[in-house]
């Protein structure tokens, strides 16, 4: 698995990369295999308000169906608009073509929630078991 050291993480598997008060987040590396085929994800329109750690989306795959997790609170102000029709993308691109959505973050602060790199490299071995 890849865990770019530039990002951040949540414990529910989002990436966040921060360049000032724009966050782009998208799932890891480590969600999109556990997951498996990416079949279909719903996103938040533009101009949404999301919430740290609450719910802006789902993604289904041929596996299972999950909630997107919010890595910081703010407004949406881009959505990857081919996504819907490309979710294979998320499989292929997670850290690239496969991103969600961007937000411009409320409260920088919010930051200090997330998992480095390495933090999450051990969270995902702790939650593998």
């Amino acid at each position: 698995m890849h865990y770019p050291p530039e990002l951040k993480y949540t414990t529910e598997h989002e990436w966040a990369r921060v360049q000032g008060n724009r966050v782009t987040v998208g799932i890891t590396d480590y969600a999109q295999d556990a997951l498996g085929d990416v079949v279909y994800v719903e996103l938040p329109q533009p101009g949404a308000r999301v919430i740290q750690g609450q719910p802006f989306g789902v993604v289904e795959s041929v596996k299972s169906v999950s909630d997107l997790f919010a890595p910081v609170s703010g407004t949406v102000t881009e959505v990857n608009t081919p996504l819907p029709n490309n979710p294979d993308l998320i499989n292929r691109e997670p850290y690239g073509q496969g991103w969600m959505i961007v937000v411009e973050m409320e409260d920088p602060s919010q930051l200090g929630h997330l998992f480095t790199a390495q933090q999450y490299e051990r969270h995902v071995q702790e939650f593998q078991g």
